[in-house]
């Protein structure tokens, strides 16, 4: 089989393949677009059905095409958004070939390029970029034994409630997903336990804007690298029920059982740390301090934007909180299922190139790789804190196409 030969190379056809396509094309860069499976699989296949963006739509998408006909305050749910990608390559005609797995990636030895072992044979490039996202490989933490009997899953695979067996339910991890799906698996009438880490916690809406209209105003999007001790807080917010804020008390009020963060499993008892109180009050630090910083923006600002001083009342904490459960018999809870919204790992396993750190991080600079011809995009705080969202992603892009141009 002949070797093919492309200009540019770009792996995955998800939100930062499709936005780095554009750009290339906008700079009159040839290139090839690659896609394991098809526009968007993640969206497809790593989603529950319920799931909604957690932006509103005039904000989670790319600036050359809206979101019709869902309304600018609404939240796009996750067919919408396959839906969206498709039509955005279709309108760009991004060339971009579907069922192309690539196995693995190498430098050519005459330093010319990379050359890519494919499903479909081998394709030789001078540049290739890595659009294969940060949600890789999901995270499960190795705490529950398999043999202990009970239904482990994570949220990348997790549809709906009638997908895990009778009996209650333990939810691992105080982030998005985690929040979401609990309240959706206690709305569908089981019993849930939610195991909540360290989180932060934004305001939905305030003073008649959507959070992150106020990340951006405060300049938190711009944000190029995450402030100190807080690279790995999740954070709890959620375009669910029309976009709430997530408040644990509710969720305690609602007869979701919160825990501290999960320990030690022995003997078919799960224990948790004596974090829980610290945790919820951490999270309500994060939410008044955004609240404190927009009111300081409107006094600054001079802006007629409606005071909402009941947002700033903090109720008492949760009993749970108060007296916390520091382990739980699994089979006496009747917990037949755990579901861990633990996040995603990197997984650069098919990139046979020394470009990592020794946390298997790529070494970079805005996704300018140190290797010359290879970059990356789609990764979380590539730039900004902004880097991972659709937005933020597309601007990655347009920078990196212009690296690539020049290199041409």
């Amino acid at each position: 089989m002949p070797v093919e030969q492309v200009g540019t190379l770009v792996i995955g056809a998800g939100q930062a393949g499709i936005a780095m396509s554009e750009h290339l094309s906008q700079q009159g860069v040839p290139h090839l677009v690659l896609e394991r499976a098809r526009v968007a699989e993640r969206w497809r296949s790593e989603r529950w059905d319920s799931l909604v963006a957690n932006g509103p739509a005039w904000h989670d998408r790319f600036p050359n095409r809206s979101f019709d006909p869902i309304g600018p305050d609404e939240f796009a749910p996750a067919g919408a958004i396959v839906k969206y990608f498709e039509d955005y390559a279709a309108q760009i005609k991004a060339p971009i070939r579907c069922g192309v797995e690539v196995k693995a990636l190498h430098r050519k030895e005459d330093g010319s390029g990379f050359r890519a072992e494919t499903a479909d044979g081998v394709i030789e490039a001078k540049n290739v970029v890595s659009a294969t996202g940060s949600f890789q490989r999901p995270l499960i933490p190795t705490l529950v034994p398999q043999e202990s009997g009970i239904t482990q899953i994570h949220s990348a695979h997790y549809r709906n409630p009638a997908q895990l067996p009778p009996g209650a339910v333990l939810v691992v991890g105080a982030g998005s997903s985690g929040v979401q799906i609990a309240d959706e698996l206690r709305a569908a009438g089981r019993k849930v336990y939610l195991a909540t880490g360290p989180h932060d916690r934004p305001p939905r809406r305030y003073r008649g804007q959507d959070f992150v209209w106020w990340l951006g105003v405060l300049g938190l999007w711009s944000a190029t690298a995450p402030a100190p001790g807080t690279a790995h807080v999740t954070i709890a917010v959620s375009g669910a029920k029309g976009g709430h804020t997530v408040d644990f008390r509710n969720l305690a009020a609602s007869g979701i059982t919160l825990m501290g963060r999960a320990g030690e499993y022995k003997n078919g008892v799960l224990h948790f740390d004596n974090d829980l109180a610290r945790n919820i009050e951490a999270g309500d630090a994060n939410y008044l301090a955004t609240l404190q910083a927009a009111d300081e923006y409107v006094a600054r600002e001079g802006l007629d934007l409606p005071a909402e001083p009941e947002a700033h009342i903090i109720g008492p904490l949760p009993d749970c909180a108060v007296n916390p459960i520091l382990e739980l018999d699994l089979a006496k809870a009747n917990i037949t299922s755990t579901l861990w919204a633990t996040g995603y790992a990197l997984d650069y396993g098919w990139m046979k190139i020394d470009v990592f750190d020794e946390k298997g991080l790529p070494r970079h600079h805005r996704g300018v790789s140190e290797v010359p011809g290879l970059y990356f995009v789609g990764l979380p705080w590539l730039s900004s804190r902004g880097s991972s969202f659709i937005w933020g992603c597309w601007r990655d892009a347009g920078y990196l196409a212009e690296q690539i141009a020049a290199r041409a």
